[in-house]
């Protein structure tokens, strides 16, 4: 099965192929990984898959249909899936998309893709123990040809910025009233980065992340 059926079979579950590599030794793939693909939401129509499934009245519904999708896609198509959670140990993901060419570093720190924006999220990956004909991939990052850069000063508290991230100080901000857009509409630092805008996530789901983001951080 080439690349184009296999990115077909994840468009259908709900899923994106956001990137893919051959991995070298030292990545931290399987020993056996020819190929590795890396599985994001199928944008748009992702969310209104979750709210219609099984999983959507557990406590984590995201992961939860991620784990059946992406390993029913595994066996389907011969593959081993891997997942960016539920460790430890964890999997390399951001070094693996960093290794992929269509995703980079923004300036903000958060990794930016070439067609999802700072909405990048990974579902889940498929290692295969073959080589796949890989499409092409961009050759710069879409910040190179960002002449305004809005990430860098879209946080109210500047709480995410090129010198980091202060983690405290933005769910201190998500405690007061002001920070209820952020919680009801996603991190504005992601809504404002212009691929993002174009990428088809709704509010509801970037509320979704942020409420139990927030909530991961109670005491």
């Amino acid at each position: 099965m080439n690349f184009a059926a296999i990115e077909l079979a994840c468009r259908r579950a709900g899923l994106s192929v956001v990137g893919g590599l051959c991995p070298r030794a030292g990545d931290g793939a399987p020993v056996d990984c020819a190929t590795l693909l890396l599985l994001g939401p199928g944008e748009p129509g992702f969310w209104a898959r979750i709210k219609s499934s099984p999983e959507f009245s557990h406590e984590n519904p995201v992961d939860d249909w991620s784990v059946r999708v992406v390993s029913a896609l595994a066996d389907e198509l011969g593959a081993r899936a891997l997942f960016p959670f539920g460790g430890p140990p964890h999997q390399p993901f951001v070094r693996w998309a960093l290794g992929c060419g269509r995703v980079w570093q923004s300036p903000v720190g958060l990794l930016v893709h070439d067609v999802a924006g700072l909405m990048l999220s990974f579902r889940g990956a498929l290692a295969f123990s073959h080589k796949l004909a890989l499409p092409e991939h961009p050759a710069n990052p879409p910040c190179a040809t960002c002449a305004e850069r809005p990430c860098l000063s879209a946080c109210p508290v500047a709480a995410l910025t090129p010198d980091g991230y202060a983690v405290a100080k933005c769910h201190a901000y998500l405690e007061t009233p002001k920070g209820h857009d952020c919680l009801s509409g996603g991190c504005q630092v992601r809504t404002a980065c212009p691929v993002s805008r174009s990428y088809g996530r709704l509010a509801e789901q970037s509320a979704h992340h942020m409420k139990y983001f927030h909530k991961k951080a109670d005491p």
